[in-house]
């Protein structure tokens, strides 16, 4: 069998980074990674994390998702078109106090995260819908499903993402054309590193004392917690989604988020989930870092038992 043609965009960095290498040191060599980025300056890390697949089952490519000119030459690239799964990977973040963010800055992440998959859907659709043949990942967010203090403007533009394919979906299956969201919770990046790391040193004069307070002395103590005790790389669950016989539409990478999404299902009202976030965040903080410690503790159990278990050669 041939191997698929996957395009992957952000691959200078974080989960679109190892997912390509991933994908292109395939053992059984099912796939042809087109691994693309706006700045092909800022490769190298790709380059070196892909070794001897460079080249072979590996290419890199330039490619803009806020510039259809960009997006269109990349394609065009690619011998008679044909792309046999996208992964929408590419994407910015925002996290503060609303008053701190400028509308430009909002339009820009939208345009990125939201435009962006719109755009890379609009150039790659129609060539699988004449194939009668696609599978089209997004990689969202598990706030694409529910909204986190602080996140306003990012979480807008994943529910945006959820939304949009939720509705494509429909139409595409006529078309053999699988559409799949592949739902992260907190991910271990440089992406979210640098991104926490510079809300640290940003100013917030431009809002209240108190909010500046909540922001800084809680918000981002949290954080530093919620990512070591449930951060992780997600490209492994977005390979299983890629090579599934039937891929999901859905698929939440964290199992941490389950009852978080099962009780907004539960509630229509939106009653009890924003009393309980609010009650968590707020009112009961020690418990919540105590119960994400636990967590950070079972994974640590967890790790040393699977690596003992190899050293053993049980798995």
């Amino acid at each position: 069998m041939a191997p698929k043609t996957v395009l992957i965009t952000g691959c200078s960095s974080g989960i679109g980074l190892a997912l390509a290498a991933r994908l292109a040191r395939d053992k059984q060599r099912r796939f042809r990674v087109i691994a693309t980025m706006r700045d092909t300056g800022r490769s190298a890390a790709l380059v070196a994390a892909a070794g001897p697949a460079l080249g072979t089952t590996l290419h890199i490519k330039q490619l803009d998702v806020c510039d259809e000119g960009s997006i269109r030459a990349c394609v065009d690239s690619i011998p008679g078109r044909h792309i046999d799964v996208l992964v929408s990977n590419a994407g910015v973040g925002m996290v503060g106090p609303l008053e701190c963010q400028s509308l430009a800055a909002m339009q820009s992440l939208m345009d990125t995260n939201f435009f962006g998959l719109v755009r890379l859907v609009k150039e790659v659709l129609p060539d699988m819908k004449r194939r009668r043949g696609g599978h089209i990942v997004v990689i969202s967010s598990i706030m694409g499903l529910q909204g986190i203090v602080f996140n306003d403007i990012y979480a807008a533009s994943k529910f945006a993402v959820e939304g949009f394919c939720e509705s494509l979906a429909v139409q595409a299956r006529c078309f053999n054309v699988g559409i799949s969201l592949v739902e992260p919770g907190p991910v271990t990046t440089e992406f979210e590193t640098k991104m926490y790391q510079e809300a640290e040193r940003a100013d917030y004069t431009q809002t209240d004392p108190e909010t500046a307070a909540i922001f800084t002395r809680l918000y981002l103590g949290n954080a530093r917690d919620v990512f070591a005790s449930l951060g992780q790389s997600p490209e492994d669950h977005t390979l299983r989604v890629i090579a599934a016989p039937r891929p999901p539409f859905r698929h939440r990478t964290n199992a941490a988020f389950t009852p978080m999404a099962a009780l907004k299902q539960a509630d229509p009202s939106g009653t009890i989930i924003t009393s309980a976030f609010y009650q968590l965040v707020f009112k009961h903080t020690a418990v919540l870092r105590l119960g994400l410690r636990a967590i950070r503790m079972l994974r640590w159990n967890i790790r040393k038992v699977k690596e003992g278990a190899r050293l053993l050669g049980l798995t």
